[in-house]
């Protein structure tokens, strides 16, 4: 079928995983909600495009936030999975994130230190300055890489991979992100969505051993290009990493 499009962009593929572009409207994996899931859709993709009779194998060795965009990775085999999912456990795995958010942070660089417990109930997680009962430690670095009349864009570098972990440091520290209503922003954004994207993922690949890095281009309803356009920067857009492998479809 030559007319067969993925449901969702894809960076990176082989025979071992799967890296996907996720748009803030796709679930990485089927929720109470009941709306159809990321999983599930590329399932049903690679068992056309490759013909497969059976049941296709797609596991989940992390997740974002429906309302955050960027790089996800699936893994195509039971070996690849629990592989991929030791790397995350064991913070071997690099995450990098990009943010929009109303007031910049003092100063424009450092480490947030936090302990955060979690509201199931609510959805939502909250800052300790110490560790209380039922905390998890969390930690991560930010720099702004840039400003608009309005806003201020952040990279941020996660050591821990705690529930809204980056949503609720930033809002935190009085940062909060463009649209997350959830945790203080003035309003939503127009895409239903909040400006928080997994830019670049870098790992040594399960299986190969060589070192991948995919980099996720940004959501087109947003306004992250204009923080480049300003400084004259190269495009961001360009780049995606991709190692060795089966090219993207």
């Amino acid at each position: 079928m030559t007319d067969l499009k993925p449901p969702v962009t894809i960076l990176y593929e082989d025979n071992h995983l799967l890296i996907v572009n996720k748009r803030v409207s796709d679930i990485v994996q089927g929720d109470s909600s009941g709306d159809a899931s990321l999983d599930l859709l590329l399932k049903e993709f690679i068992r056309v495009r490759d013909h497969k009779p059976g049941e296709v194998f797609l596991g989940i060795p992390h997740r974002l936030d429906r309302p955050v965009s960027g790089v996800v990775v699936y893994a195509k085999t039971s070996k690849a999975l629990s592989r991929m999912a030791a790397l995350f456990r064991e913070k071997e795995v690099e995450k990098t994130y990009h943010a929009i958010v109303e007031h910049c942070p003092s100063p424009e660089s450092g480490t947030l230190e936090h302990y955060l417990t979690r509201n199931t109930r609510q959805n939502k997680s909250y800052i300790h300055p110490r560790e209380v009962s039922g905390s998890k430690k969390a930690l991560l670095h930010y720099q702004k890489l840039a400003s608009s009349d309005r806003y201020h864009l952040l990279e941020i570098r996660l050591e821990t991979g705690r529930h809204h972990q980056i949503r609720a440091q930033l809002a935190g520290i009085g940062s909060v992100i463009k649209g997350d209503r959830k945790y203080g922003a003035r309003r939503t954004n127009k895409n239903g969505g909040i400006s928080l994207h997994a830019r670049k993922i870098s790992f040594l690949h399960p299986v190969k051993g060589e070192r991948l890095e995919v980099l996720a281009p940004y959501p087109k309803m947003d306004i992250f290009p204009v923080f480049f356009r300003k400084k004259d920067a190269t495009d961001p857009q360009a780049g995606k990493g991709v190692a060795t492998g089966r090219p993207p479809v």
